[in-house]
């Protein structure tokens, strides 16, 4: 008579393998949002790899200093704000809904993010602070300017406005929260 016996066999299999793209993402994931909780000059880049579990060596394999960290999530945010404002300008009926859909997203996106994050910028990573207030002069006035002119095409705004102020007024009273 055969006996049958049972054998365990363990099979161990090699921890996941990150590419460099995915540990870059989670880096620029996690800074962005300690910086814009905290301020980028109150977050280290210690605090930055303590909640990431991983060694500063780490981060600076990717990022040569905190300088060029904050200018790659600042690049990543002005993105998102410009995908977001597309989504609102092609997703609304008309350009009243157009104002409200925008001023909701960024409403949003600015009761997530600490008054202190332009004031640090602005002094202490002038190159980006450079690139955020283009993107503001630039990109975002057009979005309202844009958006003045289609309210006028359809009627729902009066033609004789001057869109050069409105749209200047209506930038700096968004960004008025952030002037400390």
């Amino acid at each position: 008579m055969e006996t049958l016996t049972t054998k365990k066999v363990s099979i161990v299999l090699p921890p996941p393998i990150k590419s460099n793209m995915e540990t870059k993402e989670r880096i620029l994931v996690k800074a962005g949002e300690m910086f814009m909780r905290y301020g980028i000059r109150s977050v280290s880049m210690d605090d930055i790899a303590a909640q990431l579990g991983m060694s500063k060596k780490t981060i600076y394999q990717f990022f040569g200093d905190k300088d060029e960290l904050v200018d790659a999530v600042m690049e990543v945010e002005i993105g998102r704000m410009q995908e977001d404002c597309s989504m609102c300008s092609f997703s609304a009926r008309d350009a009243v809904d157009e104002i409200f859909l925008t001023m909701e997203q960024i409403q949003d996106q600015m009761q997530n993010m600490n008054q202190m994050v332009v004031y640090d910028l602005e002094k202490f990573h002038h190159k980006t602070y450079i690139k955020f207030r283009e993107h503001k002069d630039n990109y975002l006035y057009k979005i309202i300017a844009d958006n003045l002119v289609r309210g006028m095409n359809e009627g729902l705004y009066r033609p004789e406005l001057n869109i050069n102020i409105i749209a200047r007024f209506r930038l700096e009273s968004m960004m008025m929260a952030f002037n400390i």
